[in-house]
């Protein structure tokens, strides 16, 4: 079982990064570089929150072996320890071997470094390029980057300079590694202690809302209130954008030599455009580069970004406001049947996704019913005390971690009682539970956070990939200042501790901080009480207000705003729902007329085509009589129809002559007036 823990975790947080990028992302459609490149970085930092308790259940073990084969004198220099009689070792289940772990640490986080600092930017910038060629896009990509490497490289030269010149500092490459480590994990914990303070509030009070019925509901009409804004918004831009790339397929034809890049900015286009833009198109002409004034590369590799944003935003819009009209329905369906008396649960309208079988033999509506009115909300309410308990502990313990003596930290309390008695299993749930809740603090935070339009990640398949890259580069920067921050709640952090004790694998890549004793003694340890007023501000919603008193809604009760928005989502949802109604109400119309009536034009439709085989036969049976005397004259009649057809001059139209009842014309030809026109009066060709 030594490495069997290591190999099943690492195979289930694969899967768990898996699903949730297929959830955001679009296999199908995204560039396979970009799906590789989040793909790992999602996984390398769940790798290192669900593999950190199996390090410090290892390192634990190794410090009580260390403990019982040391000797009493020798306890008194390196390791503090009890008598080798008085304290047995017991192996966890979960135990790596020793060197796997500083390895697997350290591939992993250079790994992650490399990903969020040089390879994910680049790969955001060539994503986003409007660029025709590879050699186009990665020449766009490295001037983006250049402001943004050089600034570093920048800093980096200057601070190498200062250490060359000043005599005080003899640093070697192990400490240059560490101050470089320093540097990375302080701006991830400054951008932690953001994330983190809203989480802790946002979370337990979400899932409080999530038990008031009522309170859903209007926030779901105000979303959409503002998503039909942003959607209306959207489809401007689109026409937008599309007219442009109409005038400039009319001016560049076929023959010109950036009609290449036209071609490729047309395949971006939906097809209803590219249709459109297709029928209107004269290929047969050439250009005239003296008459006509062309746009050049660069502003078409301007259009092709425009177009690929502009698509990407409304074809999100539109996904987002099925699925949110589908979320609306629900509710209101929730809160008609909260009142019914059969206890069961009534939907308005039926899923449009075929549903599982199994789920719809063991979810019946009656159990739907029990647990939508009765059971979730109470389940809610219990969730979001147990949640409330634990930001209170994090609280709490991100203020007194520092205290070694005594111990005011409660996660350090909880461990240190588990190691005396070596209850492996009891350790690895604790530590997993408390970096689980840190993890999911900060990451659902990085899920909710949109910065306008620059970065947004969108379910259902609807994210693009500069926010899928972005997301990437969050989340390698924000893991590794997570896990030491763990590390310090714990205890498990021997720069905290100060403890002469063997520090676990993960923090003895990062090297000894007291090279920079002002992080390790002052930044690290007092910059994390700010998470008390980050979640006075979220609890008191300064941020939500300060928003809405810029200009941008924000969902809040006590705003005149929020209610007008309110009240027009909860129109825009009830005019969809009788547009679904309508829509419904003929589908069942046509359906019991093909019911009803299905079987009647079965049987008359079998009776037309038994008639036309008789005639059929009838003709075949008449055409193989032997017509010898008549084929003569009908041969010359047929001539003479021939040269009547053609000796025959078009009339003059005359409205006077026109015979407006069709039933009273023998014959007749549609003019471009609307009208059937008499082709002779004598009735020449009544024959014909």
């Amino acid at each position: 079982m030594s490495g069997a823990a290591l190999g099943l975790e690492i195979v289930f947080v694969f899967f768990l990064a898996l699903f949730l990028l297929h959830r955001y992302g679009d296999f199908k459609k995204q560039h396979r570089l970009v799906i590789i490149a989040t793909l790992l970085a999602w996984y390398l930092c769940f790798l290192i929150v669900f593999i950190l308790p199996l390090d410090v259940s290892t390192t634990i073990y190794n410090r009580c072996k260390l403990a019982v084969n040391s000797s009493p004198a020798e306890s008194n220099g390196s390791y503090v320890t009890l008598a080798p009689s008085k304290q047995k070792c017991f192996k966890p289940w979960s135990y790596i071997p020793d060197g796997i772990m500083p390895i697997f640490w350290r591939v992993v986080y250079w790994t992650s470094q490399f990903l969020t600092w040089i390879l994910l930017p680049f790969m955001q910038s060539y994503a986003r390029s409007g660029g025709f060629s590879i050699t186009g896009k990665i020449k766009t990509a490295l001037i983006e980057n250049a402001i943004y490497y050089g600034t570093y490289l920048l800093i980096f030269g200057a601070f190498l300079i200062y250490v060359a010149v000043n005599p005080d500092f003899n640093l070697q490459w192990n400490q240059l590694q560490t101050i470089g480590i320093a540097a990375a994990n302080t701006w991830g914990l400054f951008l932690l202690v953001l994330l983190l303070g809203y989480g802790l509030v946002e979370i337990p009070r979400s899932h409080w809302n999530g038990a008031k019925r009522g309170y859903l509901l209007m926030k779901t009409y105000f979303k959409a209130a503002k998503l039909m804004t942003e959607k209306a918004d959207a489809e401007e831009n689109l026409e937008d954008i599309m007219e442009e790339v109409r005038k400039v397929s009319e001016s560049i034809k076929y023959n010109h030599p950036l009609r290449k890049c036209v071609d490729t900015i047309l395949k971006k286009c939906p097809t209803e455009y590219q249709e459109r833009m297709g029928r209107n198109m004269d290929d047969y002409e050439d250009f005239d580069e003296r008459q006509n004034s062309y746009p050049s590369e660069k502003s078409l590799a301007k259009l092709h970004k425009q177009v690929i944003y502009s698509v990407q935003r409304h074809r999100r819009t539109q996904v987002q406001w099925q699925i949110l009209l589908e979320q609306a329905f629900y509710l209101e369906d929730v809160a008609k049947n909260e009142s019914s008396a059969t206890r069961q649960f009534v939907h308005t309208f039926h899923s449009q996704e075929p549903e599982n079988k199994i789920i719809q033999y063991f979810y019946t509506p009656t159990v739907e019913w029990y647990w939508e009115c009765l059971l979730r909300p109470w389940f809610y309410r219990v969730l979001s005390v147990v949640l409330a308990t634990f930001s209170v502990i994090v609280v709490w313990s991100e203020c007194t971690f520092f205290s070694t003596n005594p111990v005011l930290s409660l996660f350090a309390v909880f461990i240190q009682l588990a190691e005396k008695t070596y209850n492996y299993i009891y350790i690895e749930m604790a530590c997993f539970l408390t970096i689980f809740f840190l993890s999911i603090c900060v990451y659902s935070t990085v899920f909710r956070i949109r910065v306008f339009n620059y970065y947004y990640l969108a379910s259902h398949h609807q994210t693009d990939a500069y926010s899928l890259l972005f997301s990437g580069m969050l989340f390698c920067r924000l893991t590794p200042p997570l896990c030491l921050n763990f590390l310090g709640l714990t205890h498990m952090d021997v720069t905290i501790s100060h403890a002469k004790t063997q520090p676990t694998a993960y923090t003895s890549i990062m090297g000894s901080m007291r090279v920079l004793s002002f992080i390790a003694d002052g930044f690290y340890i007092y910059y994390p009480m700010l998470v008390v007023i980050l979640c006075i501000a979220t609890y008191f919603s300064l941020g939500t207000r300060c928003l809405n008193l810029l200009g941008f809604q924000q969902f809040m009760g006590d705003s005149e705003m929020t209610s007008d928005l309110i009240d027009e989502g909860k129109e825009l949802i009830r005019r969809e729902k009788r547009k679904r109604q309508r829509q419904e109400e003929g589908e069942n119309r046509r359906r019991e007329w093909k019911e009803r009536y299905g079987n009647r034009d079965d049987s008359t439709r079998s009776r037309a085509v038994h008639t036309d085989q008789k005639e059929s036969s009838f003709s075949e049976t008449n055409a193989n009589r032997p017509l010898s005397k008549y084929t003569r004259s009908n041969g010359r009649t047929e001539r003479d129809r021939i040269e009547l057809l053609q000796d025959a001059e078009p009339l003059d139209f005359n409205a006077d002559s026109v015979n407006d009842d069709p039933l009273e014309s023998d014959s007749g030809r549609y003019q471009p007036g609307g009208r059937y026109l008499s082709m002779s009066r004598s009735k020449i060709f009544d024959d014909v």
